[in-house]
């Protein structure tokens, strides 16, 4: 299947792959597949965790390949149905679903986003549920099912005390992350690394409103000089915030740097295009701090 719709930059849209375990539907943002092949023979890896099927490897690359029906505990998928092959966070991972129903171009505005009677935030595999046809979808949170698998594939905190003392700083850094275990990362490790003038909002639309906020007071050089924002979140994206940030004559000069698992060639074209000034896999929390360190001494922004 075709997973290679051309989306304009910026528009706060995206695709969304909808696929099938024990009858219901999920869904995946297209922007992290890289194909969708029949299943095919696989190596267990011994003393492996419950969801990971094995190994295999298509064209000489190694991959993982996971049991996703067994990772929502509705049992363990037969040995039939697709892989879909996924890459973020710099990993090439296969899941296993029994069947693929199509694509759908959604906006983030149309997302709904799970409330507390699905289950916590913290414990949630739901970024969200479109609505189709009179059916829900539930779009999964793979980033958090592979470091649920494997911790060691999540934001690497360790690198932030490896940077040793540093001076404080109060350069005001706006921070747009929908995850709220992500978001207290993210804040955490730039506070250990010295910058305690932190704003932290869920989505773009929020970052936004503080942006605009803050432009209607007289007050963005006081409040706003580094921009940190993931891609994907509801309401309004990463790519979407960028690209109005740029695009007004108030805001260009701010820089941004893109923080996200689905920073592949691809993906980085699109932040270039756009004006962002960096762009990161969100593992890398170490070089994050490095990127705004090197971007704060550059602009001066601590004056």
């Amino acid at each position: 299947m075709d997973t290679k719709i051309l989306l304009e930059n910026g528009t706060n849209e995206l695709e969304i792959l909808e696929f099938t375990l024990a009858g219901n539907s999920y869904g995946i943002n297209v922007a992290k597949i890289r194909e969708i092949i029949p299943f095919q023979a696989i190596t267990p890896v011994p003393n492996s965790h419950p969801s990971i099927e094995g190994i295999f490897m298509p064209r000489d690359t190694m991959i993982t390949a996971i049991d996703l029906k067994n990772c929502l505990g509705r049992g363990e998928s037969d040995p039939n149905g697709l892989f879909i092959i996924t890459n973020f966070n710099k990993l090439d991972i296969a899941f296993h679903v029994e069947n693929v129903l199509g694509i759908h171009r959604v906006s983030w505005r149309d997302i709904i986003k799970p409330d507390a009677t699905i289950s916590t935030t913290d414990e949630s595999v739901s970024t969200g549920i479109i609505k189709k046809d009179n059916k829900l979808i539930i779009i999964l949170d793979f980033e958090k099912i592979v470091s649920d698998i494997n911790p060691e594939t999540g934001l690497k905190i360790s690198e932030i005390f490896e940077l040793g003392e540093r001076k404080r700083s109060s350069v005001p850094i706006l921070i747009a992350e929908d995850s709220p275990l992500l978001n207290k990362l993210i804040v955490d490790s730039l506070k250990k690394a010295g910058y305690d003038n932190l704003i932290h909002t869920e989505n773009g639309q929020q970052a936004y409103d503080v942006i605009t906020q803050c432009k209607n007071d007289g007050t963005l050089h006081e409040h706003v000089r580094v921009i940190i924002t993931d891609i994907e979140m509801p309401e309004m994206d990463g790519h979407r915030l960028t690209r109005l940030v740029k695009s007004d004559d108030a805001t260009e000069n701010i820089p941004i740097i893109i923080f996200s698992s689905l920073v592949n060639d691809e993906m980085r074209r699109k932040g270039e295009s756009l004006g962002a000034d960096a762009q990161l896999s969100k593992p890398e929390i170490g070089n994050l701090v490095k990127i705004v360190d090197q971007l704060v001494d550059e602009r001066h922004l601590d004056k």
